[in-house]
């Protein structure tokens, strides 16, 4: 049954990443444009696209959120591991524990605290004003979820742990 989960859970991430692969396409036209435009004069286009920067920042937060938990799940976050494949392998199957209670513990905190922010700026009314005018919620919104995702994710790497054999994980490893 976990297995079962698991897999759609990772169909679900694979989607995520494929829209942050799309956020940056996006992106990357968004800044073509804005530099076409400044550098080529085209009647009845404006010199450039204001909002390009702050439209940029935004896309390239979600693009990080979209494919966090994909990168979680396959391995390729960043991961210090020459202690682990140094040491002896039940010791650092023991310290791959520590580190997965750890990050989740991590992602549960931040995910409360991101949503207590983002329910507090769409109270409050909040709005950030600059070329372009937004509630700031939009902007906080995706912090919470991404680290629910990254939580659940957590909990799936310590099943597949669970289920390993006793050493260090095998995914990532820069000994490998």
């Amino acid at each position: 049954m976990i297995e079962r989960l698991s897999g759609a859970y990772g169909r679900l991430l694979a989607w995520l990443a494929l829209v942050g692969c799309a956020i940056l396409l996006a992106m990357m036209f968004i800044i073509v444009a804005d530099v076409a435009l400044r550098n080529i004069a085209v009647p009845g286009l404006p010199r450039g696209l204001a909002w390009s920067n702050e439209i940029s920042e935004l896309m390239l937060y979600l693009l990080t959120m979209c494919v966090a938990p994909w990168l979680l799940r396959q391995g390729q976050h960043i991961r210090v591991d020459i202690l682990l494949q140094a040491l002896p392998p039940r010791l650092a199957w023991t310290f791959e524990w520590i580190g997965d209670l750890i990050g989740l513990a991590c992602c549960v905190v931040i995910a409360w605290y991101g949503a207590q922010a983002a329910w507090s700026s769409y109270a409050s009314g909040a709005v950030n004003i600059k070329t372009l005018v937004t509630p700031e919620w939009w902007a906080l919104a995706p912090l919470p979820l991404v680290f629910v995702l990254l939580a659940i994710e957590m909990v799936f790497r310590m099943h597949r742990l669970a289920q390993a054999e006793r050493g260090p994980r095998n995914d990532a490893v820069s000994a490998a």
